[in-house]
C-alpha cells in the first residue's frame, strides 16, 4: 500500500511511518517536524517566519504536489496540515482529493470540533475550554475560541470533515467530539509509541518529577499549575524531591533530560497520555495527569492502572504528588505497570496494523458508502 501522511503533532506520524514501513508498505512523510521538535519528515515543508515566509512556502508546495499523487491512503494531521492560511488549503486538499484513492482526517489536537463540542454540548466533565458547565476564561482559551468558532478555519475544517473517507481519533477525548458528528466515519486508534525492553531505572528514594514545558501553551494545558505544586511539594520535602525542567527544547534533547526520572507531570486537563506522556511510560516513567476511567475503557484495560490521574487543579496535582510519596513502595511496580501498558496498547507495530484495518475498510467501501 502507498501511503502518504501530511503534518505531524508530537511524532504521532514519524512513529506510525516506521510501523507502516516494516509491516511492508510504501510509506512517505510530509511535515515541518512540529516546528522546534524537529521530527523525522520525507520532505521538510516548515515556514519561515513573516508574509515572505508564507510566499516561499506555497511555492514550494506547488512545486511539490507531483509528488503527492498516486497515493493509497492520504492522512492529514489535522485540517490545518500545513504552515497556511485556512483559505489556501483548499487548492492542496481538493488536488489531494482529485489524485489519492483516500483520505483520512487525523483528530489529534486542535481544530473546529474540539473547541466548538467542548465549549458547546461539553461532552467531558472537563477539558482544554471548561471545568464543569464552566467556560475557562485564561487569555489561550479564549485565543484558541476565536481562532476555530466562526472563521475561515472552522469553514476548513467542517469541508474536509464532510468530504474525507474516515475520521481517525487518537485520544479519547478527541473521538467523544468527533463520534457524535460522524458516527459511521469516526475511528478511534491508540497513538504509536515505540515499546522499550529495559528495565525501568529502580527508584532510589529520591521522587524525581520531570516536567516539560511549552511557553506559547503552558496556561493552556495547565503546565503553569502542576509547576507551581510540584515547586511547593519540592520545598514541602526538600532532598526527598528532585524536579527536572525542560522548555521548548527540540524531541531529542527533551528524551535525554526525561530519562532517568520517576515520574512525568503533563495535561493537566487531559482525561488521556499525551504522546509525552506515552513516551515516558515506555521508558518506564510514571505519568500524573489524564488517567480517567474513559481511557481505559475506550482500550478494554480493566487491570493496568498505572497513570496517577489527577483533578484539573492545584490540589489534585498537590494529592497526585503526596500519593506517590506516601506509597514509594509501590513506585516500581508503577513503572513497570506503565511500561506494560504501552506494549499492551500502543505498540508501534501494533497501532499500524490498526490503522491498516481502517485504510483497508476505507479503500473497500469508498464506492458503496455514503455519509
Amino acid at each position: 500500500m502507498k501511503i502518504l501522511l501530511i503534518g505531524e503533532y508530537s511524532n504521532v506520524h514519524a512513529t506510525l511511518a516506521k510501523g507502516l514501513r516494516e509491516l511492508g508498505h510504501h510509506v512517505v512523510v510530509v511535515s515541518n517536524g512540529d516546528f522546534w521538535k524537529d521530527y523525522p519528515r520525507d520532505y521538510d515543508v516548515s515556514r519561515k517566519k513573516g508574509r515572505v515566509g508564507g510566499m516561499i512556502l506555497y511555492a514550494k508546495l506547488i512545486a511539490l504536489l507531483p509528488k503527492m499523487r498516486g497515493f493509497d491512503i492520504v492522512q492529514l494531521i489535522n485540517p490545518l496540515f500545513f504552515e497556511l492560511k485556512a483559505e489556501r488549503h483548499y487548492i492542496f486538499y481538493n488536488y489531494l482529493r482529485r489524485h489519492n484513492k483516500c483520505i483520512i482526517m487525523g483528530a489529534f489536537g486542535m481544530d473546529y470540533y474540539w473547541v466548538h463540542e467542548c465549549v458547546t454540548k461539553m461532552p467531558l466533565r472537563y477539558s482544554d475550554f471548561n471545568i464543569g458547565h464552566k467556560l475557562r476564561t485564561d487569555e489561550e482559551a479564549i485565543k484558541y475560541r476565536k481562532d476555530w468558532i466562526d472563521t475561515e478555519k472552522e469553514k476548513l475544517n467542517k469541508y474536509i470533515a464532510q468530504d474525507c473517507d474516515r475520521i481517525v481519533a487518537g485520544l479519547y477525548e478527541y473521538w467523544a467530539c468527533y463520534k457524535p458528528a460522524f458516527e459511521n466515519k469516526t475511528k478511534f486508534c491508540p497513538y504509536p509509541i515505540i515499546a522499550k525492553n529495559t528495565q525501568p531505572r529502580k527508584f532510589d528514594g529520591t521522587l524525581k518529577l520531570f516536567i516539560g514545558i511549552n511557553k506559547e501553551r503552558s496556561i493552556y494545558k495547565g503546565t503553569d499549575i502542576m509547576l507551581k505544586a510540584a515547586e511547593d511539594m519540592k520545598a514541602k520535602y526538600g532532598k526527598r524531591i528532585e524536579l527536572n525542567i525542560a522548555e521548548s527544547i527540540p524531541f531529542n534533547d527533551y528524551i535525554k533530560m526525561m530519562n532517568g526520572s520517576d515520574a512525568i507531570l503533563d495535561q493537566l486537563y487531559s482525561y488521556t497520555p499525551s504522546m509525552n506522556s506515552l513516551e515516558a511510560m515506555s521508558n518506564g516513567i510514571i505519568c500524573i495527569g489524564g488517567g480517567e476511567e474513559e481511557n481505559y475503557n475506550i482500550i478494554n484495560e480493566h487491570e493496568l492502572r498505572p497513570i496517577v490521574n489527577t483533578a484539573p487543579c492545584y490540589d489534585g496535582v498537590v494529592t497526585a504528588i503526596e500519593y506517590l510519596m506516601n506509597n514509594t513502595n509501590n513506585i516500581d511496580k508503577m513503572k513497570n505497570d506503565s511500561m506494560l501498558y504501552i506494549k499492551r496498547h500502543h505498540e508501534y507495530i501494533t497501532i499500524a496494523k490498526k490503522y491498516i484495518e481502517v485504510y483497508e475498510q476505507s479503500l473497500g467501501n469508498k464506492d458503496n458508502t455514503h455519509y
